[in-house]
């Protein structure tokens, strides 16, 4: 692995001793030398987006805007570290002064509307993404506005943009996932069950799908197991949900059964299904 600060002082050096033999003035060198630092920075600021500690992060940009106010790129550093480190109140100030810089982009605007969805202001990011033009056709924006429509109950534009979404992309789990369990929330068990289906097969360890698969079966009163890749774990969490599917529905001997099921597959002692147990044959004895 090279080391950039060793290579840094290196090429200064190289120019300052070139500097001595041949009386090329100071500033020519310090400018040669400030080329090297920001070819030094940007590769810094990319570390911190990507493998950093999001706090770390977070500190890093703070220090250099407060050195270099008004940079968009260390304006959108700050942001994307804020959001990463789960800051959502500070990550929204920081996006909307992305966005109110000369240089912002589209792209720009579509991240302040992630970040106003994950703070739940849902008016707010609908209207951010209403202001970009149409032409704009990214994943992440189609697949919040396919969101935003869920949120409105507008299942037909839903439906569009999520299948819009899942053409963009590469690694459409998520969407899928998200697609289905829109499915699932309206009704429609068997179209979402496919849907879960689908995003397994793109993400084997999509642990959310299997669990949403689950309820989308319980919903039509399937409780036997999918034929689906999971750990020990995985089959014992699972069977907690569908045994809570069953109670739902009213079979509740079924459902202690699946419960029983659940305890004895887990590895270790598994305290969420046993209380739910417990909890149904107390009800039952009273």
């Amino acid at each position: 692995m090279r080391h950039p600060i060793v290579v840094t002082l290196a090429v200064a050096g190289f120019a300052a001793l070139s500097a001595c033999e041949k009386g090329i003035d100071k500033d020519a060198v310090d400018r040669e030398f400030q080329g090297v630092n920001v070819v030094d920075e940007t590769n810094l600021n990319d570390v911190m987006l990507t493998v950093g500690d999001p706090n770390e992060a977070v500190a890093y940009f703070q220090r250099a805007l407060s050195q270099d106010p008004g940079r968009i790129d260390l304006m959108r550093g700050l942001a994307i570290s804020l959001v990463k480190a789960k800051r959502i109140t500070e990550a929204k100030i920081a996006w909307a002064k992305v966005v109110d810089h000369e240089s912002a982009t589209n792209d720009d605007r579509v991240e302040l509307a992630d970040v106003l969805i994950r703070s739940n202001d849902w008016p707010a990011a609908e209207k951010v993404l209403d202001a970009i033009p149409p032409t704009h056709e990214t994943f992440k924006r189609y697949r919040l506005e396919a969101m935003i429509a869920d949120g409105n109950k507008e299942w037909k534009k839903a439906d569009s943009f999520y299948e819009i979404a899942v053409g963009l992309t590469t690694t459409p789990a998520n969407v899928l996932n998200n697609w289905g369990y829109s499915k699932l929330t309206r009704g429609d068990y068997a179209e979402a069950e496919a849907m879960f289906y689908d995003a397994i097969r793109r993400d084997r360890n999509l642990f959310t799908a299997k669990n949403n698969l689950i309820l989308a079966r319980g919903a039509q009163g399937n409780y036997t197991m999918p034929v689906i890749p999971m750990s020990q774990v995985e089959r014992a969490e699972l069977l907690h949900t569908l045994g809570l599917a069953a109670v739902k529905r009213g079979d509740v001997e079924i459902g202690k059964g699946l419960l029983r099921e659940a305890i004895d597959t887990h590895p270790q002692h598994f305290d969420s299904a046993a209380r739910s147990l417990k909890a149904l044959e107390s009800s039952v004895t009273n």
